[in-house]
């Protein structure tokens, strides 16, 4: 009888403990910080900050990560000063013309063409019209001219500036140039060797040097003890 009281009692007990038991509270917080946030939640109300947002605007003078300053300005007189004196800082390299070629087909293609001939799907089907071909004549396309053009937009077309950063829209650009030199019947953009291939062709023509050196001296070596010897 008593063990049948003593279970009674326990079973009592238990099930009293977990009818008050709120999983997403939990009674007992043996680590606080484990549970509550120290750091301020994304968009959250504190006392502390004006107007109590926690999202605020950037520091006055402050520019995001990677950024690099633009210098010419969203104008007519902007863009054909660009044309002029604005050159592709990036070494014409394959990788350069590869990865131009794939943003190109992402992000220009759907209007302008795979091959530059303002044949893109949309021009197709007409949902843009007027698209140029690169060719066209009267058009004055440069290295400038084309990054420009990225940066702000131009007629219908929009800027790319928030979707690319300054190395892809340089090697769009590269792109860009090579496409109107075909359809033009131009000579290709040159690409240079890097110089880590460059260096590697050095040494290998170093250490073959170094093994004909070493071969002539041991041929004059023998050349030396067969003379002793006679």
């Amino acid at each position: 009888m008593k063990h049948i009281l003593t279970i009674a009692l326990l079973l009592t007990a238990s099930i009293t403990m977990v009818s008050c038991f709120d999983k997403g509270q939990p009674n007992y917080q043996y680590m606080p910080n484990m549970y509550q946030p120290v750091g301020y939640e994304t968009y959250g109300e504190y006392e502390v900050f004006p107007n109590k947002q926690e999202a605020m605007l950037p520091a006055e003078g402050s520019i995001p990560r990677g950024w690099q300053p633009y210098d010419y300005p969203n104008t007519t007189e902007g863009l054909e000063l660009a044309k002029v004196e604005s050159k592709n800082p990036l070494p014409v390299t394959q990788e350069n013309l590869d990865n131009g070629k794939y943003l190109y087909d992402i992000y220009c293609g759907v209007c302008h063409g795979e091959k530059g001939d303002g044949q893109g799907i949309l021009a197709k089907n007409e949902k843009i019209l007027g698209v140029p071909s690169y060719a066209d004549p009267g058009r004055v396309i440069t290295e400038g001219g084309t990054y420009h053009v990225q940066m702000f937009g131009l007629n219908s077309m929009g800027s790319y500036a928030s979707q690319t950063n300054e190395k892809e829209r340089w090697q769009i650009t590269m792109h860009v140039m090579n496409l109107k030199n075909t359809l033009e019947g131009k000579p290709l953009l040159e690409v240079e060797t890097p110089m880590k291939d460059v260096a590697e062709a050095i040494a290998v023509m170093i250490d073959e040097t170094s093994e004909e050196g070493h071969g002539e001296e041991g041929e004059e070596g023998d050349d030396q003890e067969n003379e002793e010897q006679h």
